[in-house]
């Protein structure tokens, strides 16, 4: 008998709130159809396999897209806020003092 998560990773996954309930709705109504008690991990799990199921669907690309450009954005954001504040030492002089 082979278990069914013999092989496992685990991953920290940071989610907006709306899509956290938005799952929690849906164990819910998992719950109440199939009888059995469902997590939102198992709602999650199954949404990662089915999106992973769907080759060169548009909207997933198109989801995929806008979270790729916010991180970016972020990414950028943090760099210059961390350029600003290493600038501020020393009065026209950079981070390193030179």
């Amino acid at each position: 008998m082979t278990l069914m998560f013999e092989n496992r990773t685990k991953v920290l996954l940071i989610l907006p709130q709306g899509v956290l309930e938005r799952a929690r709705v849906l164990a819910g109504e998992a719950m109440t159809t199939l009888k059995l008690s469902v997590s939102v991990q198992i709602v999650l799990r199954a949404l990662i396999e089915e999106g992973l199921k769907q080759d060169g669907d548009r909207k997933l690309f198109a989801n995929i897209e806008g979270q790729a450009r916010t991180v970016r954005r972020i990414r950028s954001l943090a760099g210059r806020r961390g350029e600003l504040t290493a600038n501020k030492g020393l009065p026209g002089r950079g981070a390193r003092g030179a």
